[in-house]
């Protein structure tokens, strides 16, 4: 065992000695180590008392392994522990940030780095996002790197946009979006206000692990934003240009002046209140109906049993309940950290329609093309127009970009992505007219290079309101979209699995599942193309190597079918969860949908009972 670090002088010979109770030496110093730099009472306290229980594994959960950045930056439980996030954690995180960013950018003392946060926070362990925004902001200070430093809660997309409009070298974001309340995350954005991905997210890492031990007592000081003038609150400036810019996506101002259709919003105990009410005045509408008891922020998310509006129906109670009582049409709820929009339509016989991701996309699509092409006639070319998705995503741009003649890319799960081609494609001299993640992720225009559900709110309401006009609902416009383009049949949940060796062992499973080899069929029908996302491979390349990136710190596996039914499997980035995609494309005017949609319910069925063995490893399935 390597020698003790020189510890606080508060930890006394006892403590020390409980230091060697776990058994693993190298368990044992990083214990010690964290005790010996930790300042906050309350994450010391936590890890005394499972030390004096003896809670071997659970300390081995917390001390023994660092935090990894996934889709969306990193994402744990608030807590004590290197593998959890409180004060240590975003200390260490924000010092590895700023060796990476001073290697990075000469003029990072000039450029600075935008902060914001969300409203979560947890008593226990004394972490609440704003603390540790301004933990974050102590670091950088403290080296001299001017921050500008929201003084309130702001949508994640706020950061990103900030970084562009102030040429920031950097954004970080503290939020862990839909996540439980339990948890919270810090999400880094790069100078051109995309979401970090490789090869920065790992130097990133790296330079964390060199600069673990804190560098002074004012990284610990949440109160010296408040005094140093290196500190600047950039809220009204971007609220205010934002809002601005945000016009450029109202393409139909008097239809919303004078619309009839009556929207609720629910703002999910999060940030999205006072936002979305601002962005549906810019667009001349008046201001969405507010669920009362979801529209202030509450970081225990006290009416919900979860806090992510993907989950349809049996979150979105409330807000449904509240639009049948004013006779609002349309339901429109942003996540806790507003990058998320889902939406929700009131359909004849008094029944409720919730959209997919993917049926929004349809008609998020369809709508931003019909409005470039209502302000740019012929000889307009399409061909400088983008539309992007994620590989997991439905089809249904690649099939509009087919017949319409603009330009579709997929890439991998994850907005970061997403905004990182976007920000290739822009220097090229390409637009990206509309791009989603199935997941409720949207982005309309190119505003900011991530998603942002504040936007996509008032989009979508723009969008109810002039198809009001043409005696159409969304769920009509859904279906002629469908009736043009094909039906895009889709079926996407997940599994719980909270301990890693079963993932590891099930996707293991697949990859030797047969003649020690990938699945050869599923449900009846052959395997036509198998692409290893984790390791690298694609049966239908003449060297087997992947066209996307590898992905070696996930799992992700898809297989093509000879019906042409896509299915993926895949771990999350955010959540302990095995998520499976499924999806048939109808052509043109086929008129059997009923028919596709049994074959689609079969393949999905198997896929899981086979591949996922939901019984045999303890799988939990999603809640209705």
């Amino acid at each position: 065992m390597e020698d003790e670090p020189a510890v606080n002088g508060d930890l006394n010979a006892n403590v020390k000695t409980r230091c060697r109770a776990t058994g693993d030496p190298l368990l044992d110093q990083r214990i010690c180590r964290w005790l010996s730099w930790d300042q906050n009472p309350q994450t010391r306290a936590q890890v005394e008392v499972l030390m004096e229980e003896g809670r071997r594994e659970e300390l081995r959960r917390r001390f023994g392994s660092r935090m990894k950045f996934g889709t969306a930056g990193l994402r744990a439980p608030m807590g004590a522990g290197f593998s959890f996030i409180n004060d240590l954690t975003i200390i260490q995180t924000t010092q590895g940030l700023y060796v990476y960013l001073s290697r990075c950018f000469p003029d990072l003392c000039t450029r600075g780095v935008v902060i914001g946060f969300d409203t979560r926070g947890q008593e226990a362990s004394g972490c609440t996002s704003e603390r540790l925004a301004r933990l974050t902001a102590a670091v950088l200070l403290g080296k001299d790197v001017p921050v500008l430093l929201f003084s309130t809660y702001v949508p994640t997309p706020f950061v990103s946009y900030s970084v562009k409009r102030f040429g920031a070298a950097a954004g970080v974001m503290v939020t862990a979006s839909h996540n439980p309340k339990e948890d919270n995350g810090y999400k880094v954005y790069w100078s051109t206000g995309a979401q970090i991905s490789s090869p920065h997210d790992k130097e990133v890492l790296r330079c964390i692990e060199e600069s673990e031990e804190p560098w002074s007592g004012a990284c610990w000081d949440a109160g010296l934003p408040d005094r140093c003038p290196l500190r600047t609150d950039p809220l009204v400036e971007v609220t205010c240009n934002y809002m601005e810019e945000l016009k450029t996506l109202c393409f139909h101002r008097d239809v919303n002046t004078s619309s009839p259709v009556r929207f609720v919003h629910s703002a999910f105990h999060g940030v999205g209140h006072r936002y979305v009410q601002q962005a549906f005045q810019v667009f001349g509408f008046p201001p969405p109906i507010p669920v009362p008891e979801q529209k202030d922020p509450d970081p225990n998310f006290s009416s919900l049993r979860c806090p992510n509006p993907e989950e349809g129906h049996s979150v979105l109670e409330l807000s449904l309940r509240l639009a049948e009582s004013v006779s609002a049409s349309v339901v429109l709820a942003t996540d806790p950290d507003a990058d998320r929009l889902a939406v929700a339509e009131h359909l004849p016989g008094s029944e409720w329609k919730v959209f997919t991701g993917n049926e929004l996309a349809a008609l998020l699509g369809w709508w931003m093309l019909f409005n470039w092409r209502e302000r740019n006639p012929p000889p307009a070319d399409p061909q400088r127009l983008y539309m992007l998705a994620t590989c997991v995503s439905s089809r249904i741009l690649r099939t509009m970009a087919q017949q319409e003649g603009f330009n579709f890319e997929e890439t991998l799960p994850g907005f970061k992505w997403i905004g990182k081609r976007m920000v290739e494609l822009s220097a090229a001299g390409y637009r990206v007219l509309f791009a989603f993640e199935e997941s409720i992720g949207f982005l309309c225009g190119d505003m900011v290079p991530d998603k942002d559900g504040v936007s996509s709110a008032v989009v979508v309401a723009e969008m109810s309101s002039y198809l009001h006009t043409q005696n159409l609902s969304l769920a009509q416009q859904l279906h002629r979209i469908y009736q043009r383009y094909g039906f895009h049949i889709s079926r996407t949940s997940y599994v719980v699995c909270d301990h890693p060796p079963t993932v590891r062992h099930i996707f293991s499973r697949i990859r030797s599942f047969e003649d020690g080899s990938y699945p050869k069929s599923c449900a009846g029908h052959q395997v036509v193309r198998v692409q290893d996302f984790t390791v690298g491979y694609d049966s239908s390349q003449p060297d087997h190597s992947c066209m996307l990136p590898v992905t070696k710190s996930s799992q992700m596996v898809s297989f093509t079918l000879a019906n042409g039914i896509l299915a993926t499997l895949r771990t999350s980035g955010t959540e302990p969860k095995i998520k499976y995609y499924t999806e048939v494309c109808a052509a043109p005017g086929e008129s059997e949908v009923s028919r596709l949609e049994a074959e689609l319910e079969d393949v999905t069925r198997v896929l899981v009972a086979e591949l996922l063995e939901p019984e045999k490893n303890n799988l939990i399935g999603r809640l209705a």
